[in-house]
């Protein structure tokens, strides 16, 4: 087994700046978080590989400033597998790419039936890699050599899976596709924080009425806090359904609730205090949560289409078999050719009149790439124009 060092001061990153700086072609990059085990999704190993240079792994918390490795690769192309996962890790580091190839993508967008890492280097290069480390703490030093060797195996063939799955674009005409979905990728903006993230409590449904949920609220409050402080996954301290369960169990006194066995977690004792204190808060609210969360911008469910508004019920019905159909045909998932949340968009309300040149521009408000319109805007012009026909048909036989 090759023994594999971590780099984790400036000396150290200057030199492989410097080597990484040398090397030729895309620059192969991954990051190892410690989601799971800690708050923060902070990249706790950056691996970097390419061509002429070799793999280097580097320890983000030790060295602190990337400034160097920026000016070394920052104008080649990086190639990621799951870009979006990793991008927020490196640009908490300074790391930003000018351009990127993103092997998951390429792969689902050339139909593979299988994207994660290890399934794509073992379709296209014919290795097999072992994943066994990759629920591991990463925050934990010293790292093992095990983990540094699945690390580095990572980044070690992800170049010439890049220049596999570039071929398979080429072949099936969808190299286009790929670099807008690229690009989309790197400038996509952060989503807008939730509104009300408490209510992704697991076993909220069961908490009934507003004052149990402003309990519901003001323990995930306290928990969140904790968590953040001591940069910890929050799950590890309380898990969520010890928190519902004390909700429920609405105890009278603080050793009523150390008392219920359903309380459980590392934190649920030595932080009992805490727990009781955001319980009396919540009891003590004024400013009561809502049963249900706000729906904001967000459609009714399209079960209840046929009910609210049964005209764009006829044209999503209409809409979405054609779009699947040109799916099917280009050999690829549906929601990458068109997300259902587009579809349903347009669908719910569309512009008018209804052509494919207006559809085009609808799509284009709502976020969808050049190479999607271009697939997709006639077919769907021709589904809600058919379904206008037939609802007017029937309203005719009906009268």
């Amino acid at each position: 087994m090759a023994e594999y060092d971590v780099l984790a001061d400036a000396a150290g990153l200057v030199a492989a700046a410097r080597s990484l700086a040398a090397g030729t072609g895309p620059v192969a990059v991954d990051v190892e978080r410690a989601s799971g085990f800690r708050y923060s999704q902070r990249a706790y190993l950056v691996q970097v590989f390419r061509r002429d240079a070799g793999i280097f792994l580097f320890d983000p918390p030790a060295i602190g400033d990337f400034d160097p490795l920026q000016e070394a690769i920052g104008d080649a192309e990086w190639v990621l597998h799951a870009a979006s996962q990793d991008l927020p890790s490196l640009r908490e580091l300074g790391l930003e790419p000018a351009s990127i190839f993103d092997t998951e993508l390429a792969a689902r967008l050339l139909g593979h039936a299988r994207v994660g890492l290890a399934a794509v280097v073992e379709d296209t290069l014919g290795i097999s890699l072992a994943k066994a480390h990759s629920a591991s703490d990463w925050s934990a030093r010293p790292l093992p050599q095990a983990w540094l060797e699945y690390a580095a195996l990572d980044v070690e063939h992800l170049v010439d899976v890049r220049d596999a799955l570039a071929a398979e674009l080429a072949e099936q005409g969808k190299t286009r596709f790929a670099e807008e979905e690229f690009r989309a990728v790197l400038e996509r903006e952060p989503k807008p924080a939730r509104e009300e993230p408490w209510r992704r409590l697991s076993g909220l449904h069961a908490v009934r009425g507003r004052k149990a949920l402003a309990v519901a609220r003001s323990l995930w409050m306290a928990r969140e806090e904790f968590a953040q402080a001591e940069d910890v996954a929050p799950g590890r301290l309380v898990p969520d359904r010890a928190l519902v369960a004390a909700v429920l169990a609405d105890p009278k006194s603080k050793q009523e609730l150390a008392g219920l066995k359903e309380f459980t977690g590392r934190a649920s004792r030595t932080q009992l205090d805490r727990w009781w204190a955001a319980i009396e808060r919540g009891r003590a609210e004024k400013d009561l949560p809502l049963e249900r969360a706000p729906r904001g911008d967000s459609l009714p469910p399209p079960r209840a289409w046929a009910d609210r508004n049964p005209a764009a019920d006829a044209r999503l019905k209409a809409a979405r078999p054609a779009v699947e159909e040109v799916a099917t045909a280009l050999s690829m998932p549906v929601e990458n050719l068109l997300t259902p949340d587009l579809l349903r968009r347009v669908a719910w309300a569309p512009p008018e009149p209804v052509t494919a040149q207006s559809i085009s521009r609808a799509l284009a408000e709502l976020g969808a790439r050049t190479w999607q319109i271009e697939q997709t805007a006639q077919v769907i012009a021709d589904a809600f124009v058919a379904s206008a026909q037939t609802t007017a048909t029937t309203s005719d036989a009906a009268s």
